[in-house]
């Protein structure tokens, strides 16, 4: 992920955590119209690019909805500060459980509804990722593989999951960071991820899902070993839970 990107992300970050704590202190009340886009963003002294994408955010969490021709209107005042807090503490193990659900569930539905350009940008993805071997830089090789994960995301037909990824790459991106920086950890393998585009490809939903479990399932696995000395998760599985 590039610099920009990240700066990005943390001004989005920022902004959210200021307009939660706005709607959760009852300055805009429920059922009230909140500012426009341009007074957002001289309230908040960011631009209206950040103020988009942090709305955009707000609105799929149902938090703020729509009104065609009238406006952004409150729809609960319950802020998603504490939420984002909780799943940025969580244990590398948690993040990866998190990470599986929406890759799976993603993959699946682009098997069912990808159309021509979709599966286009989810192959082309793949082959600018490569192998992690091929990359001088670690950050390189993360933001790359996190390009292919984001274009099944956005091909799967269902905007508010691709948003709820799109949110959550950035601790998908801390996961991966740790999991490739931690020598007993396996790195996430090309030919897994090609058997996702295929599945896809051939519009094999219960293979796409399989194929997408199948990233995870290595690490998640090799974390179980390790445990409970291993520091990278504070919660082990109850007996008898399957991880597959």
């Amino acid at each position: 992920m590039t610099a920009l990107h990240q700066e990005r992300r943390s001004l989005v970050d920022l902004a959210l955590e200021d307009i939660g704590q706005r709607l959760a202190a009852g300055t805009w009340p429920v059922g009230s119209r909140i500012p426009t886009e341009p007074e957002l963003a001289t309230l908040l002294g960011i631009s209206r690019n950040t103020v988009r994408e942090a709305i955009r955010v707000l609105l799929y969490a149902g938090l703020l909805e729509v009104r065609q021709g009238d406006g952004t209107y409150v729809k609960t005042m319950t802020s998603p500060a504490d939420a984002l807090r909780a799943i940025s503490r969580a244990s590398l193990r948690e993040q990866l459980e998190v990470r599986a659900v929406l890759e799976e569930s993603t993959a699946r539905l682009a098997a069912l509804r990808a159309d021509p350009q979709g599966l286009a940008r989810i192959e082309d993805a793949l082959t600018l990722r490569g192998e992690q071997s091929q990359y001088a830089q670690a950050e390189d090789f993360i933001a790359r593989d996190l390009d292919f994960h984001l274009a099944i995301a956005d091909a799967c037909g269902n905007a508010a999951l691709a948003e709820l990824y799109r949110y959550f790459s950035r601790i998908v991106q801390d996961s991966i960071q740790r999991s490739i920086n931690d020598e007993a950890l396996p790195d996430p393998d090309l030919a897994s991820h090609q058997a996702i585009v295929m599945a896809i490809r051939n519009g094999d939903a219960d293979a796409a899902g399989t194929a997408a479990a199948a990233v995870t399932r290595p690490l998640m696995q090799t974390l179980d070993s390790l445990l409970p000395a291993s520091p990278l998760t504070s919660h082990p599985q109850p007996p008898g839970r399957n991880t597959a």
